[in-house]
């Protein structure tokens, strides 16, 4: 076993196994980032439909279009995943003119593959990817005007229930509205790891985070992951308020594992399969390396019985 992988399964053992309290990578506690976006371009069903094909969780960010329509996109604008074809602001065009008509599978590394084509996903289509077991993170970008929408939406299937569907957002006004209008959704509180900026920049603090998740009446929040800041004492102070404890976006197991044993219940990652595979691969059994002739005479012949 190499010197990397005997490094990694100490690190392992010794942060998550036997404890039964911290949660551990797998198909529930790792939520695929914008799907799974690695593989397929960000915010497009493909990369949806690819999380849930692997058994993963999903985030996916919302906007409100000018028509009324709920999609799914990153940017405030349009720019950066449209290869540059459009600019204007997701909330400043329509569905039916211009976002339908976005090819959004045909930027940097996904140029000319099998993505190109790939519109912007209306939230019933993502919606209907919604599977018990497995959650949708439905980040809300916009303010509190979409909320409604939403709920009609919501209200208009079946497959998307409370069980398997929560709301994240930085802006605790909207998590606020989230919870007045659909108050049986789970709702956490996007939050940074530090406060402040320039030389007034600083590690955030358990209690203004507490502080933060009251005022938006939020069920959790969701941090930046830093090892620097969060540790098993700052998760604990905040798990000890009743708040549940989530963190994004990492893309490496050592950070993974480090999060999770300091108490975070699920971690944000663009990679989920690679970095399950990468875990799963650590406590596989030991491969048998010994030559094929070691149970045999010097001739390739099969000892006697009893030998």
């Amino acid at each position: 076993m190499k010197i990397v992988t005997l490094a990694l399964q100490t690190i392992a053992i010794a942060a998550l196994a036997g404890c039964a309290t911290v949660s551990k990578p797998g198909y529930d506690t790792l939520i695929a980032h914008r799907g799974e976006s690695k593989d397929a371009p960000e915010n497009t069903l493909p990369a949806y439909k690819l999380a849930v094909e692997r058994g993963f969780g999903f985030e996916c960010d919302l906007y409100l279009s000018k028509d009324g329509r709920v999609f799914t996109f990153h940017d405030s604008n349009l720019k950066r995943t449209t290869d540059g074809a459009n600019s204007s602001k997701c909330s400043e065009v329509t569905w039916a003119d211009t976002l339908s008509k976005l090819d959004v599978g045909n930027w940097g590394k996904w140029k000319g593959s099998q993505f190109a084509g790939t519109p912007p996903a209306l939230l019933e289509d993502v919606l209907a990817l919604a599977k018990n077991g497995r959650r949708i993170y439905l980040e809300i970008k916009t303010g509190p005007e979409i909320v409604p929408v939403i709920k009609a939406i919501l209200s208009s299937q079946s497959n998307a229930t409370p069980d398997n569907v929560l709301f994240i957002c930085f802006d605790k006004g909207v998590c606020k509205a989230v919870k007045d209008i659909l108050p049986e959704y789970t709702v956490y509180w996007l939050v940074g790891s530090h406060v402040g900026a320039g030389e007034a920049r600083r590690p955030i603090t358990a209690e203004e985070v507490v502080a933060g998740a009251r005022e938006a009446t939020a069920d959790g929040v969701d941090m930046l992951f830093d090892p620097d800041v969060i540790d098993e004492v700052f998760v604990a102070a905040v798990k000890k308020e009743g708040l549940s404890f989530h963190v994004w976006t990492i893309d490496d197991l050592p950070r993974t594992l480090r999060a999770f044993a300091v108490g975070a219940d699920t971690v944000t990652t663009n990679c989920a399969k690679d970095l399950l595979d990468e875990y799963a691969m650590l406590f596989a059994p030991e491969p048998d390396d010994r030559d094929a002739f070691s149970d045999r005479t010097v001739d390739g012949a099969a000892f006697p019985m009893g030998y």
